[in-house]
């Protein structure tokens, strides 16, 4: 039995899913249904999460693509960049974000030296990806030279987005977190390079840090979706960081992302209280205690149950 962006053995179904889980695994979002909404101009909503409940809430709210991102590095794990994450970190995050079976499309992110080694290497990796941690997709990043990778991967069923603009894998090479394609000249690269990768078999690009005038180009010049994040309105889609959105982090405030929420300052003032409470005898009160009846107090204690102290 096929369903678009799953394969599954018709027996599997009848005997081992429930009819509201066959109806949960159709109503998820495939590369299919992507394509879909942008020829029909419906934008498409992703957001990096790396745990399960994030990943359920997300989910929740209609989100289409969960990103687990090689940005958890920055994110969680407290490195400056997003080099020294590993497979084994996405796969961990990934699989953490799969259990919760959200009906978005899971792409896993593959980091750093994990996939331009060699074909072979990247075939491994991503598959990986896919059986250990739970993706439906992987993300990677380059252009021209990840191509022959690309359609390796999609010929062997791995669905492929693509990364183009800035890479944060290619910082040092780039000289740090710069605007790409701000001339015309850089914005015909990348133009090609979009057009080359939709053609290896990606299923859709992010554009990462580019003028808008360069993400319209491309998105007009590709059939698949784009999905901007600091690339303007004209991409088919946006992806930010959960946390980034979310205002997590006190310093970090790159001009493409915006604030939705202070939960840095919610934690903050409810570890403060937590922290008072404790200190000043308030937390915990009867109602988060549990006490024993009065029949096995009196045998613990003695017919006089003692007085609180």
């Amino acid at each position: 039995m096929y369903i678009v962006g799953y394969v599954f053995r018709r027996d599997s179904i009848n005997r081992r899913m429930a009819p509201e889980t066959v109806a949960n695994v159709l109503a998820r979002k495939t590369t299919y249904s992507l394509k879909k909404m942008k020829r029909k101009g419906k934008r498409i909503v992703m957001l990096t999460a790396y745990d399960a409940p994030s990943a359920s809430i997300l989910s929740e709210c209609g989100v289409d693509i969960i990103l687990v991102g090689d940005s958890v590095g920055n994110a969680l794990l407290g490195y400056e960049s997003t080099i020294p994450v590993t497979l084994s970190d996405i796969i961990h995050h990934c699989a953490a974000v799969a259990r919760a079976k959200p009906k978005s499309l899971i792409v896993g992110d593959m980091p750093f030296m994990s996939y331009k080694v060699s074909i072979l290497q990247a075939l491994k990796n991503c598959s990986r990806m896919l059986q250990e941690g739970g993706a439906e997709a992987v993300k990677i990043e380059g252009g021209g030279n990840v191509v022959a990778i690309v359609e390796a991967l999609v010929d062997a069923g791995i669905p492929v987005m693509g990364h183009i603009g800035l890479t944060p894998q290619s910082i040092f090479e780039l000289g740090g977190y710069r605007v790409q394609g701000r001339t015309a000249d850089q914005a015909e690269v990348l133009v090609e390079q979009a057009q080359r990768l939709e053609k290896a078999g990606a299923f859709s690009l992010v554009i990462e840090l580019v003028p808008s005038e360069t993400a319209k180009m491309i998105t007009e010049a590709v059939e698949i979706p784009t999905i901007g994040i600091g690339a303007g309105p004209h991409c088919d889609g946006q992806v930010l960081v959960l946390w980034d959105m979310l205002g997590l982090f006190k310093d970090f405030k790159p001009k493409f992302v915006k604030k939705y929420a202070d939960i840095r300052q919610v934690i903050t003032d409810a570890v403060q209280e937590y922290t008072k409470d404790v200190r000043e005898g308030n937390f915990p009160t009867p109602e988060h205690s549990f006490e024993m009846t009065e029949e096995e107090s009196g045998r613990l204690y003695g017919r006089n149950k003692p007085a609180d102290s």
